[in-house]
């Protein structure tokens, strides 16, 4: 029993020193100032006007496009169909909107008739 403990102790013990002889290791050797600065207010500008606070690493940003102006968030979205592909999805997908779903039936393989 005593030679259980004693042997517990030293793992102990050992584990307790690697994990502070790591942590300092890595204070010591750890690189300084390699991080770029990071500014928590910064003002984004897009061409339309709008203007957006955020956090970012550089001092300044400016974007061609955005929220309020992409024609897909803002509703403004303009399909160019070529050659009648547009509404022939349209209507694909209306019919199968309006078709019922089939449900799918499982298929009884030989072992399972064998075993009926």
């Amino acid at each position: 029993m005593r030679m259980i403990l004693i042997i517990r102790m030293n793992l102990l013990v050992l584990f307790v020193s690697l994990v502070f002889i790591s942590i300092l290791v890595s204070y010591i050797f750890m690189k300084d100032n390699i991080h770029p600065k990071f500014y928590p207010k910064v003002k984004a500008k897009c061409a339309c006007g709008a203007v957006y606070e955020v956090g970012s690493t550089l001092p300044e940003i400016s974007v061609e496009i955005c929220s309020n102006c992409h024609p897909f968030y803002s509703g403004t979205e303009k399909i160019i169909d070529t050659a009648g592909r547009v509404e022939r999805f349209k209507k694909l997908r209306d019919i199968a909107a309006k078709t019922p779903k089939k449900s799918k039936v499982k298929k009884v393989t030989k072992t399972a008739k064998k075993l009926r």
